[in-house]
């Protein structure tokens, strides 16, 4: 399955046990807001604090285990083009955009508010929205621990893939940010492609 997620829009989809998902970075320098949920229990789903700790690293990379609420593996990543995904700065909001950027950005669109769009589709609400991964996005930590957005490192092409270590709804936010580098001051499309699996 290929999937064109446009420029700032959200998206969704079910990953089976030991399919691939491959997300591609079109045309470079856009961060892509991620999250994961056991695909029959949204009460289990991607924690990050457990990521970090089972690694070791403040960074996802090859090799790392997407880590579930429950200390499950929920997917192990096994390809990375970019060597660069953050999961400490988490999504834009509206509230985040207006002390940042100024009260002029209260309005503009959000991940959070692309995520609430499309996990109730699934029967679940802003509650259930949780810090996630930013695939593509810089996020340097300094050794004070401050930690600043800057330009993204990704090129058109790169990838991230993961196999899924159990069946998994993966929610998508293509972020929209206009006002921080993460994405260039461009959004751009993403493609989504799931394969593999006991039936291929």
């Amino acid at each position: 399955m290929d999937h064109l997620v446009p420029a700032e829009k959200p998206w969704s989809g079910i990953v089976r046990k030991g399919q691939t998902i491959r997300i591609i970075d079109s045309e470079g320098q856009q961060a892509v807001d991620t999250l994961f949920y056991k695909a029959d229990d949204f009460s289990e789903r991607y924690s990050g604090q457990d990521t970090l700790r089972i690694q070791g690293n403040a960074y996802v990379g090859i090799g790392t285990r997407i880590m579930s609420n429950e200390g499950n593996v929920m997917l192990t990543v096994t390809a990375d083009s970019c060597g660069r995904h953050d999961t400490s700065a988490g999504a834009c909001s509206c509230e985040s955009n207006t002390v940042r950027f100024g009260h002029d950005t209260k309005y503009l669109h959000a991940c959070r508010d692309n995520f609430v769009l499309e996990v109730t589709k699934h029967g679940m609400s802003k509650r259930d929205i949780v810090p996630n991964i930013n695939f593509f996005m810089n996020v340097p930590i300094q050794p004070s621990g401050q930690m600043t957005i800057v330009d993204g490192l990704s090129r058109p092409g790169d990838h991230v893939e993961l196999i899924a270590e159990m069946d998994v709804l993966c929610v998508i936010s293509n972020c929209p940010q206009v006002n921080n580098p993460c994405n260039g001051f461009n959004p751009t499309p993403i493609r989504v492609v799931i394969s593999g699996g006991p039936n291929e």
